[in-house]
């Protein structure tokens, strides 16, 4: 169902989306950190298109650039070398950022960062308030995206009567409450227990699919990674480079017992295998 060995190894340079559709493009970005003890090289000549409404996992060992791949894609730092482009627009002009390209952007984190002292509604309609828009939108849009993400009833809850899994729901709606058509996710259900991971990543497919946005997250689990993605992106150790794209084609919409299937596990031993090659090259 995924592409062979072969097959990702051809991709390697360059991750091209499989349906042309060049919605979201890397090329050759580069990003080097200054020291004042030298200089660190975090990601080298990426490469890598995502077609609209696909799911894409990039995956590596710790410290690989994923990270600094997804907060360069957010605008928020700006790489050393290449461009990146969304429908064709560069996130920079110069030394600005392009505030019409970011705002097709939506970023949700390890951390859900809610404010203690607002209420569900209130944290999950909080960028559309900043944004200026009526209390009754809001309150509509607030109301609409709980239903959403499984939190009716706990509108007027505070983050702390809710658990782990809750509060991430919570920053899922807020970073869609003003419709963005990309969803940025940097290790969201990281520090969440087993089985809450587990219902976690069925409702993000659900939602993805719900909200026909275009997703890019960013994962430890290669489990995880293969569940969830069109596409899984395989960053080699520091300096990042494109290591393999791995197509995963299980229909949709995907249960759990998916991940007994052979084909399943035959791709995550595949790309395991891959991440030992790089730990033993890169020990």
């Amino acid at each position: 169902m995924a592409v062979t060995r072969t097959q990702a190894t051809e991709e390697r340079v360059v991750g091209r989306a499989p349906s042309g559709d060049h919605f979201i493009e890397f090329d050759g970005v580069t990003k080097r950190y200054q020291a004042r003890h030298g200089s660190t090289l975090a990601l080298s000549d990426v490469s890598l298109s995502v077609g609209r409404k696909e799911f894409v996992v990039l995956i590596g060992q710790s410290g690989c650039g994923k990270t600094t791949a997804l907060r360069i894609l957010a605008g928020l730092i700006r790489p050393t070398a290449g461009e990146v482009r969304v429908e064709g627009q560069s996130l920079w002009r110069g030394e600005r950022r392009d505030d019409d390209a970011l705002a097709k952007l939506g970023l949700v984190f390890q951390d859900p960062n809610l404010f203690p002292w607002y209420s569900v509604e209130e944290n999950i309609a909080l960028p559309l308030r900043l944004r200026g828009v009526g209390k009754r939108e809001r309150r509509g849009r607030a109301r609409e995206l709980s239903e959403l993400v499984g939190l009716s009833g706990f509108e007027e809850s505070f983050p702390r009567e809710l658990s782990g899994g809750m509060r991430q729901r919570v920053a899922i709606a807020r970073s869609l409450s003003y419709r963005p058509e990309i969803l940025l996710m940097d290790e969201p259900f990281g520090a969440l227990d087993a089985l809450t991971r587990d219902k976690m990543n069925l409702e993000l497919q659900r939602i993805a699919a719900a909200t026909d946005a275009t997703v890019v997250f960013v994962t430890h689990s290669i489990t995880e990674a293969v569940f969830l993605a069109d596409r899984v992106v395989l960053l080699s150790a520091r300096p990042g480079r494109l290591r393999s794209v791995t197509s995963v084609e299980f229909e949709r919409p995907r249960q759990l017992d998916v991940e007994t299937m052979p084909a399943f596990q035959e791709r995550v031993r595949e790309l395991r295998h891959q991440l030992e090659e790089d730990e033993e090259a890169n020990p």
